[in-house]
């Protein structure tokens, strides 16, 4: 305290400045305590934060008597995991895939000549300069740039741009006339008229699309096959992704089928209430959101069965997990916060590794996922497993077909934080959300490539000429396996939590009591 040397501040000055934060925070620890105790004695286990409130006629220097409301885990039946039985699809890579790739690679590396003496035509790359004018005549933001090369054909850009680039010539002086679409970014530009005024800058003509080990060496790579061998490895990869999708759901089913029993209503709500928000969310970027929005709510019940089933089988994975063992060791979870920190810059990532290491239910949400997929594996390992070779047209038919409407999971890992809560997992992209086919990906980051794709990039934050990207469909039939990946408010679900920071408040019943 200013003006005292250290141990010398009189008591009864500090009991002025400082008594009452002092009381309230040794009151909430001695209530916390006390909560966290009367969980353990009685082996409770809340399904959501508890209610705690002081009771009304406690005053200081009294023993303080408060209420705790909470609606308790079920007994979670002994899960039966002895007879899964288990078919893997395995979709061995062709070459002709393989072969596709590489093509797109070499497309994506042509070379261009200079064709200064022609007309453009499809498929040439014209460099121009260019401003954008509204109909008005009025120039606007970001709409001018230089040396923008445009691929004619390659459907880039805002619908009649590349078609009236056809026929110039190089020097040519031409005013483009086109109409932003609908859905196009900048509001204030979209579906209106615009003019281009372009200067043809340069013509180039698209040289041999070739597959050799200049391919592979503009890659940064040593040889053609190395590349294969780094094309076959992403195949395989993509591959293993629907493998174990397939897998997972079917496991799930087994799961569910063979297990039914009641649910806390809390649970089935806060997870419900994720996946209706994330819906809503999807809604509004549909063409007609109000058409979405309706049809949602003629399937509000579906979706209400489909959190109860999440909830369900998150116990049930909960349950098997602390039964056999399974956990997430200190060193997985460091590598978690160090993998989630990256999200931040400087001084943020610090504060958010604090965080994490000192809320309980911060790191049970980011250990959630991991403990799933363990948990997962575990059962992959005890199942009886087929292996059956398909195409990976079949895999995807075969998750499309399956009955994926509530086999998303809400994960409970009891062992962790007694009597901490722990994050529930709904579940996500490798269990329920249907892998995307991943676009060819460069191998290497080198690109020396001087095509359309670089020059358009850079140009991009110039001038709205692009097309618009798609908008995100919400799709309501499809989200009951991907809609969701975690609850924050099942979060504090699965071993106990932690006591109200604020337990002044009225208290709604009486259903335990702890003198702290």
């Amino acid at each position: 305290m200013p003006g005292f040397r250290p141990g010398k501040v009189p008591a009864n000055l500090v009991r002025k400045m400082h008594g009452e934060s002092l009381a309230a925070d040794a009151l909430n620890t001695a209530i916390q305590q006390g909560v966290q105790q009367l969980l353990a004695d009685n082996a409770l286990r809340p399904a959501m934060q508890p209610s705690v409130a002081l009771n009304d006629d406690y005053a200081p220097g009294k023993d303080a008597e408060v209420t705790v409301e909470m609606e308790v885990l079920p007994a979670v039946p002994a899960p039966a995991i002895e007879s899964l039985k288990l078919e893997r699809l395995t979709v061995p890579v062709a070459d002709d895939l393989i072969d596709e790739q590489l093509q797109k690679f070499a497309d994506q590396s042509k070379k261009w000549d200079d064709a200064d003496d022609k007309a453009a035509e499809m498929g040439d790359l014209v460099t121009v300069d260019f401003v954008g004018k509204t109909a008005d005549g009025v120039a606007f933001d970001g709409g001018t740039g230089t040396d923008m090369g445009v691929e004619l054909g390659s459907g880039r850009l805002i619908p009649g741009f590349e078609e009236q680039l056809v026929g110039v010539t190089l020097g040519e002086e031409k005013t483009l006339n086109v109409t932003f679409p609908e859905d196009y970014g900048a509001k204030e530009l979209a579906g209106q008229p615009a003019t281009f005024d372009i200067t043809v800058k340069k013509i180039q003509v698209a040289g041999e699309s070739k597959i050799d080990e200049d391919l592979a060496k503009n890659l940064g790579l040593e040889s053609l096959e190395q590349l294969r061998g780094l094309i076959k490895g992403q195949i395989e990869q993509e591959h293993n992704g629907l493998t174990r999708t397939h897998m997972k759901r079917k496991l799930l089913d087994q799961l569910a089928e063979g297990h039914d029993f009641e649910v806390p209503p809390s649970m089935v709500e806060a997870e419900f209430a994720q996946i209706w928000q994330q819906l809503e969310h999807e809604a509004t970027h549909e063409e007609d959101p109000a058409a979405a929005l309706a049809e949602m709510e003629s399937e509000r019940e579906d979706y209400r069965k489909i959190a109860e089933r999440r909830v369900r089988l998150g116990l049930l994975l909960s349950e098997i997990g602390q039964a056999n063992g399974v956990e997430v060791s200190q060193q997985e979870m460091n590598r978690l916060i160090a993998q989630a920190a990256q999200q931040y810059r400087g001084e943020d990532q610090q504060r958010f590794i604090q965080y994490v290491q000192q809320e309980p239910m911060a790191a049970a949400q980011l250990r959630a996922p991991l403990y799933e997929d363990k948990v997962v594996d575990f059962l992959f390992e005890k199942a009886d497993v087929t292996d059956r070779e398909a195409t990976r047209e079949e895999l995807e038919a075969a998750i499309e077909s399956e009955d994926g409407f509530a086999t998303g999971t809400h994960t409970h890992d009891h062992d962790n934080h007694k009597p901490k809560g722990k994050k529930a997992k709904a579940d996500a992209a490798e269990g329920e959300a249907k892998p995307k086919k991943a676009a060819a990906k460069k191998p290497v980051a080198k690109d020396d490539n001087a095509g359309v794709e670089a020059e358009e990039a850079s140009a991009g934050e110039e001038t709205p000429a692009k097309k618009p990207r798609a908008k995100k469909a919400a799709a309501p039939v499809d989200a009951e396996t991907a809609v969701t990946e975690s609850s924050p408010v099942a979060a504090e679900a699965a071993e106990g939590t932690e006591a109200a920071d604020a337990p002044a408040k009225k208290p709604r019943a009486k259903k335990a009591k702890s003198e702290a």
